[in-house]
């Protein structure tokens, strides 16, 4: 036995439940200490204390990064309060700490955390910053969940508890081939995003069992291009087009132009409303979180703060919820790597998700077909448990 097997975020409800199987032994319970700043360095200064439970944990956000990256540190703040507020009790306390988006920066603050008790740390968001804030983190065994979608960052105790790209190609692609599609074209934007949708494409179809004949890279306004060398390449039945915006909507219309009715695939990014209105795109797959969970939190953080979440907000959510039930499950010592890589995973927000070993995320998603009507459905639902495996 002695196994964690769900905890269950907020859906539609303000509970959150754990399910436990056995808890590891309980260690001395830190106080909750006032902050003190960590040998060698100017430190970010603490900003605020989140909920008042006897464990303490950090969370570093780009509160003083400027512009948008400011107003989303603000935004993960909030969410993680609302976490607290739908909890049934308070099990944590945590320190928020600014990064400014900075390498250097995000080191000190997780190492002003680490002096402060910090058992485990949220965040960083962008890359950088994990990256100064894992190496800190990890010479101390404090394990870290960020919110950046670069994989080159995580590792050993640095998970990414993100909408990664590779997940979105290998659950479309994987049911592309589900429904008998072999060969497969790729259209992606040259740059550091398209270079990772590539990589994880290409692996998703030899994954599958597919081939791939071949992939365009395009820049800004020129994707029609890419189709018209795409279509004079040689035959292939789907077209993978990650990006979101207009891309997908003109990628199809030259398709359609050129008389290929090769089916087209996308991207989580493919879930906002110039895609699902586009009338070229009817017909088309892309993969997303199932629906209902994310609405449900938007609709209390909206009634709370006044205004809507980023899509993310609901990542810093589940990440509280998380370790808040951790704490209330197995004590102070929540955070180690049984507990945080249980195979059977947790259910939040966007549904089914689980931290692998490798310092990556695995969610259950789910394929949806747009409609034309401004709209998707669903053509094959999100998985509500994991196989075994990772």
């Amino acid at each position: 036995m002695g196994k964690l097997r769900q905890i269950i975020g907020f859906l539609a409800s303000a509970v959150a439940a754990l399910a436990v199987m056995s808890c590891v032994g309980d260690v001395d319970t830190p106080g909750a200490p006032a902050l003190v700043t960590a040998p060698g360095g100017v430190l970010p200064t603490e900003e605020r204390v989140i909920g008042d439970g006897t464990v303490t944990i950090a969370m570093l956000l780009p509160l003083s990064a400027g512009g948008s990256a400011s107003g989303l540190a603000q935004s993960f703040q909030n969410a993680a309060e609302l976490a607290l507020e739908d909890a049934n009790q308070d099990n944590i306390r945590i320190l928020v700490l600014d990064t400014a988006g900075e390498t250097d920066r995000a080191r000190g603050a997780a190492e002003a955390a680490v002096a402060n008790g910090a058992q485990l740390i949220l965040g960083p968001v962008f890359a950088p910053a994990v990256a100064g804030a894992g190496q800190a983190a990890r010479a101390a065994s404090v394990p870290v969940i960020a919110f950046s979608t670069d994989a080159s960052v995580t590792g050993r105790g640095v998970y990414l508890l993100s909408f990664l790209p590779r997940q979105d190609a290998s659950r479309i692609v994987r049911y592309a081939g589900d429904q008998g599609i072999a060969s497969f074209a790729g259209l992606v934007p040259d740059n550091g995003y398209g270079l990772v949708m590539e990589a994880a494409f290409r692996e998703a179809v030899a994954s599958a069992g597919g081939r791939v004949s071949a992939v365009e890279r395009y820049q800004p306004g020129a994707i029609a291009a890419g189709v018209s060398a795409l279509a004079a390449g040689g035959a292939f039945e789907a077209l993978f087009v990650p990006n979101g915006g207009d891309d997908p909507a003109v990628a199809a219309a030259a398709l359609r132009g050129l008389g290929n009715n090769a089916r087209l695939l996308g991207s989580g990014q493919w879930d906002n409303a110039a895609v699902l209105g586009a009338p070229s795109l009817v017909g088309a797959w892309f993969p997303g979180p199932q629906k209902g969970g994310f609405g449900a939190f938007a609709g209390r953080y909206q009634s709370r703060f006044n205004q809507e979440p980023p899509r993310t907000a609901s990542l810093v959510y589940d990440a509280t919820l998380l370790a808040n039930g951790l704490v209330g499950a197995r004590g102070p010592g929540a955070f180690r790597p049984a507990a945080l890589e249980v195979r059977d995973g947790f259910i939040g927000v966007d549904g089914i998700f689980r931290l692998t070993s490798d310092g990556l995320s695995q969610r259950g998603l789910a394929v949806y077909e747009i409609t034309g009507d401004g709209t998707a459905r669903v053509v094959s639902p999100a998985p509500t448990t994991f196989d075994r495996s990772f």
